[in-house]
C-alpha cells in the first residue's frame, strides 16, 4: 500500500527544497546590492558632511575674528569634533574607486584645517592682528582646496558607482527571467500534482462526507462505500463503514438499557418502600396507645403516637411529595422517640423559617438524614450530643441543614456516599427504622430534581457534620 503521507511528505520536501534555495539565493544577491549601494551611498553622504563642515569652520573663525563672540568659539569647538570623527570614519571606512595617496592628502588638509583654525582663535585672543590675519585666510584657501577636493573624490566614486550600477540592471535583467520561469515551472507542477491527487482522493472522501451526513441524520442503513485506491483512503471507508454498524447496534443497546434501567429504578423504590409493610404492627400500636391511654401511662401512650407517625410516614407513598412541614413533623416524632431512649445524653435543636415549609420535596427526604447524624454521629457519645435541624431561604433555593457534633466522617466514607456503584441494599438499610439510607436519598434527590450537587456534605473528624439540602423552592408538585 503507497501512503498518501509519503506522498505528500516527499512532494512537500521538495518544494520546501526548491524555494528555500530560491529564497536563499534572491536573499544573498539582494543582501550584496544593498550593501554596496548602502556602502555607496555613505560615502556621498562623508564626503558631503566633510566638505559642509570644512566651510563651516571657516564661517565660525572668520566671525570670531570680527565679531570676538565667544559663542562662535563654541560652535566651532562642536563642528571640530564632528569633523575630527568623521576624519577618522575616513580611515576605518573601505573606500573603493578612490587612490590611497589622493585620500591621505585630503585627510591631511582636514588636520590643517583644524590647526590653522586653532592658530587664528589663538591670535585672535591675544589681539596679534598680522598672525590672525594670516591664518585665517590660511583656513579660507584650506577649506576652499577641501571643497574642490571633495568634488574630485565624489567623481571618482561616481565613476565606480557607475559600474556597480550597470552590474544591478544586469542582475535585475537576469533575476527578471528567473522569476518568470521559476513561476511558470511551480505553476505547471502545481496543477500536475492537484490532478493526480484529486483523481484518487476527492471522489472517495466526497462520498465519505455523505455517507457522514446522512449517519448525523440518523440515518445508519446506508450503502457501503466503494473505494478502489488501496492506501489511507480505503481504510478509511473500511473503518467507517464498521464505525456506522458499531453505531447502529449501540444506539439500540442503549434504547434497551434505558428502558431496564426505568424498569430498576421503579422496582428499587417499591422494593425500599415495601421492606418495612407490616400494617399489623401499625394497627397493633395503635390498639396499644389507647390501652395505655385508658390505663394512665401517658408517655408511654405519647411514645407510641410518635412510632405510629413514623410508621405511616414509612408505609405511605414513597413516589408521591409532602410538604416540609409534614416532614418536620416526622423528624419532631424520631426526636421525641430518641429524647425519651437516651434522655440527657441526647439534645435536639429546631430552626425553621415558617414561610419555607409549604415547599413541595420527595416523600421520606429529612428522616433519614437525621436518623443518619444519629446514628453515625451522636449515638457513640456517652453526654452531650446535640443534632440540630435548621430550615432557610437563599435566593431562589430553599437551604435544609441537619448538623450534628458528634465524630465526623472522613474522606473515604464521603467518597464512598458520592459514588456512583450500585448501592447494597442489605448495608445501606442496616440500622435505619424507614429502610432508607444517606446513598439512597442522594440517588432519589438527583433523580427526582435531575441534578446534581443537591446535598452536600461538611465534616471534621471528632468536631461534627453538617448535611446541607439546597432544594429549588417548588410549591407544586414534583415528579
Amino acid at each position: 500500500m503507497t501512503s498518501i503521507r509519503n506522498k505528500l511528505l516527499v512532494y512537500f520536501l521538495a518544494f520546501v527544497l526548491l524555494f528555500n534555495i530560491v529564497s536563499y539565493a534572491i536573499y544573498f544577491s539582494s543582501s550584496q546590492i544593498v550593501s554596496e549601494y548602502h556602502g555607496s551611498f555613505e560615502r556621498f553622504l562623508l564626503f558631503n558632511e566633510i566638505s559642509q563642515q570644512s566651510t563651516q569652520v571657516y564661517e565660525k573663525v572668520n566671525a570670531y575674528v570680527v565679531e570676538k563672540d565667544p559663542v562662535f568659539i563654541e560652535e566651532y569647538e562642536d563642528i571640530k569634533k564632528r569633523l575630527q570623527k568623521n576624519n577618522v570614519r575616513l580611515q576605518e571606512d573601505a573606500i573603493t574607486g578612490i587612490n590611497k595617496e589622493e585620500l591621505e592628502k585630503y585627510q591631511r588638509m582636514i588636520k590643517n584645517l583644524l590647526f590653522e583654525s586653532d592658530l587664528t582663535i589663538w591670535a585672535v585672543r591675544y589681539d596679534n592682528l598680522d598672525q590672525y590675519t594670516t591664518h585665517v585666510k590660511e583656513v579660507r584657501n584650506i577649506s576652499s582646496y577641501i571643497l574642490e577636493s571633495t568634488l574630485q573624490l565624489l567623481n571618482f566614486e561616481l565613476a565606480e558607482y557607475q559600474i556597480f550600477y550597470q552590474e544591478m540592471e544586469q542582475r535585475q535583467h537576469s533575476f527578471k527571467w528567473f522569476a518568470i520561469n521559476l513561476f511558470s515551472s511551480t505553476l505547471i507542477l502545481a496543477l500536475l500534482t492537484a490532478v493526480w491527487f484529486s483523481k484518487g482522493l476527492t471522489n472517495p472522501l466526497r462520498n465519505l462526507s455523505k455517507a457522514a451526513k446522512e449517519v448525523s441524520a440518523g440515518n445508519f442503513d446506508g450503502p457501503p462505500i466503494k473505494v478502489k485506491t488501496k492506501d489511507e483512503v480505503k481504510v478509511l471507508s473500511e473503518t467507517f463503514q464498521n464505525m456506522r454498524e458499531n453505531i447502529k447496534q449501540l444506539v439500540e443497546e442503549i434504547k434497551e438499557k434505558s428502558e431496564l434501567d426505568k424498569l430498576l429504578k421503579e422496582l428499587e423504590l417499591n422494593h425500599l418502600q415495601n421492606q418495612i409493610n407490616p400494617h399489623f404492627l401499625f394497627n397493633t400500636l395503635n390498639t396499644i396507645s389507647r390501652m395505655a391511654y385508658l390505663e394512665d401511662a401517658n408517655v408511654t401512650s405519647r411514645l407510641i403516637q410518635s412510632v405510629s407517625t413514623l410508621l405511616r410516614s414509612s408505609l405511605g407513598d414513597i413516589n408521591k411529595s409532602v410538604t416540609l412541614k409534614e416532614e418536620v413533623n416526622v423528624v419532631k416524632e424520631y426526636f421525641y422517640i430518641q429524647k425519651t431512649r437516651f434522655v440527657e445524653r441526647i439534645s435536639f435543636k429546631i430552626e425553621m423559617d415558617e414561610s419555607c415549609l409549604d415547599t413541595k420535596i420527595p416523600a421520606l427526604t429529612l428522616q433519614p438524614l437525621v436518623e443518619n447524624s444519629f446514628i453515625h454521629g451522636v449515638e457513640g457519645l456517652e453526654e452531650g450530643g446535640v443534632i440540630s435541624l435548621k430550615i432557610y431561604q437563599d435566593d431562589q433555593n430553599i437551604i435544609v441543614e441537619v448538623t450534628d457534633n458528634g465524630k465526623g466522617i472522613d474522606d473515604e466514607t464521603k467518597q464512598r456516599i458520592f459514588s456512583r456503584e450500585p448501592i447494597d441494599l442489605h448495608e445501606e438499610h442496616s440500622g435505619h427504622s424507614t429502610g432508607i439510607g444517606l446513598r439512597n436519598v442522594i440517588k432519589r434527590l438527583e433523580l427526582v430534581y435531575k441534578q446534581q450537587g443537591i446535598l452536600d456534605i461538611s465534616s471534621e473528624l471528632n468536631k461534627g457534620t453538617t448535611i446541607r439540602l439546597k432544594l429549588p423552592d417548588r410549591k407544586g408538585e414534583i415528579v
